[in-house]
């Protein structure tokens, strides 16, 4: 039955995710792709529950990147669907031979600042892309700042190439009050690296002239709702895990032994997502508010979000409100560990017969199907842990763990995740986007071998775009103090999700 609601979870979030990109992206059949990309997990599930065969790793390996090359065969020949408005990122992509004409572009707003406009910013507001003169644009590049040479009109962006004369950040400034003052709000002034690494320019149409006032607004009736559910939901799930039958939750004091497990998951939860939403207001971005994501079955939640309502500045705070989740969730769920194993205790592992794998368990679990937790379980344990022996958690270090997990998969440096966010930040776009490629794959093979238990995450990374959205000034770089910390966060990553090689479990007393 889990196999079943895990295939319906895959296939649902497949499915919202390509209606919301490709539909409007490419001119291939977005459906047709669906049936593509959830043909090897359909597989798996029919062998495993219909046929019970479980097919080879190397054979669903093989189905997988059929799927996966066939699925970028039809994007290619798809094509590219006609822009419909909005700012275009990673505009250094587009065609140089793109149709100039404004016919996507959204109609500009009229000034509302002080009750008049200057007329000739108004009239500039109002003249389609491919006719702002290039007079115009040449009185916002100051020689000294940015030598202007080249200026190209796309149906979505202005992109005006030359050579960077100044400090980026000073560059990115300059040019920005200067398009401001000549343009009003009409455009977001874009700062990116090239092919060659050239830092160029690019004026996109700013969305915010199309939002209306109920995007803008919060919703704390919604949040407070959803955070309720979450607790129902994640109490209903820790008493299960603590042997309560389905039939007591109604009971309040048999439903009460899923406190330390919703509490400890909720704290982690709520740490990670509200230091996300304080360091972005720190930073001046409209955001929403923190919205859980209650289910009632398995393990209560499937974690919680919050939307940003602006594009992020620069590299910098686009670091800050990436690293700032993880950071904080991780210290609270390493802390509800450490408590927890206190009162964890050492048991037999569960007998198997020979030929079968060991089944993974979160409640009691194998201390060498992680590093970091192997270390954690030696630190408080001791000697109470002999080589061999599994560790019945206590529900707050399940809950200490299993955030610990969803912080890895946050972690993965891919997209628009957090880690696709942090290695963006650090190396770059472009480079972050190859970093994002490799992990997925590699996250794959891991799973393929000795982590199967990451199977459905491996799955699901490919379906997340490697490529994450620029920053609007992506060229200053970060600090030493940010790239070390993002470091950190991306061994914390690997200390999560990698096993305990056989050098260290000898060295740890594990073998």
């Amino acid at each position: 039955m889990a196999d079943w609601i895990l295939l319906a979870l895959v296939g649902s979030a497949t499915y919202l995710l390509l209606q919301k990109s490709v539909a409007r992206l490419s001119k291939v059949p977005w459906r047709i792709l669906w049936l593509v990309m959830m043909l090897p997990p359909l597989v798996w599930v029919l062998g495993r529950q219909v046929f019970q065969y479980e097919l080879p790793p190397l054979l669903m390996l093989l189905l997988f990147l059929t799927s996966y090359f066939t699925s970028m065969t039809l994007v290619r020949r798809g094509g590219i669907r006609p822009s419909t408005g909005g700012p275009r990122p990673e505009v250094e992509n587009s065609s140089p031979e793109a149709d100039p004409s404004p016919a996507g572009e959204p109609e500009p707003e009229e000034e509302e600042e002080d009750g008049a406009a200057d007329p000739v910013s108004l009239a500039l507001a109002h003249t389609p892309i491919s006719e702002v003169p290039r007079e115009k644009l040449s009185h916002c590049f100051p020689w000294n700042v940015f030598y202007l040479q080249n200026v190209e009109y796309r149906p979505q962006a202005i992109i005006c190439r030359g050579n960077l004369r100044a400090d980026p950040s000073e560059a990115y400034e300059r040019v920005q009050q200067n398009v401001e003052t000549t343009f009003g709000k009409r455009f977001l002034v874009v700062l990116q690296e090239g092919f060659a690494g050239k830092p160029f320019f690019a004026l996109v149409p700013n969305p915010a002239a199309r939002r209306s006032l109920a995007d803008s607004r919060e919703l704390p009736l919604l949040a407070l709702g959803l955070l309720l559910f979450t607790f129902w939901t994640t109490l209903s799930a820790g008493a299960q895990a603590a042997g309560v039958s389905p039939d007591r939750l109604l009971h309040l004091p048999s439903l009460m032994k899923g406190l330390p497990y919703a509490v400890g998951i909720l704290a982690i939860l709520g740490s990670h997502e509200w230091t996300r939403y304080w360091v972005a207001r720190r930073h001046h971005i409209k955001t929403s508010l923190p919205y859980f994501i209650p289910v009632p079955f398995v393990l209560g939640t499937f974690g919680a979000f919050i939307q940003l309502k602006e594009p992020v500045p620069n590299r910098k705070v686009l670091f800050d409100i990436a690293a700032a989740g993880p950071l904080a969730g991780s210290l609270v769920a390493l802390g509800m560990l450490l408590l927890g194993l206190v009162f964890s205790a050492p048991a037999d592992p569960p007998t198997v017969p020979e030929g079968q794998p060991t089944p993974i368990s979160f409640h009691r679990i194998d201390p060498r199907l992680s590093v970091l937790l192997a270390i954690l379980a030696r630190m408080v344990l001791g000697d109470q842990l002999q080589p061999g022996q599994v560790i019945e958690l206590h529900p707050l270090a399940f809950a200490g763990w299993l955030g610990l997990v969803v912080i890895a998969f946050n972690l993965m440096p891919v997209g628009q995740l957090d880690g696709g966010h942090i290695v963006h930040a650090v190396y770059g776009q472009r480079m972050g986007a190859n970093v994002g490629r490799v992990a997925r794959w590699l996250v794959l093979l891991l799973a393929l071998t000795v982590q199967p238990w990451l199977l459905l995450w491996a799955l699901l990374l490919f379906v997340i775009s490697s490529a994450d959205e620029p920053a609007l000034n992506d060229v200053t770089e970060l600090d030493e103090a940010r790239d070390l910390l993002g470091l950190g966060m991306l061994t914390l990553l690997v200390l999560i999700l990698l096993p305990v090689p056989p050098f260290l479990q000898n060295g740890l007393g594990l073998a």
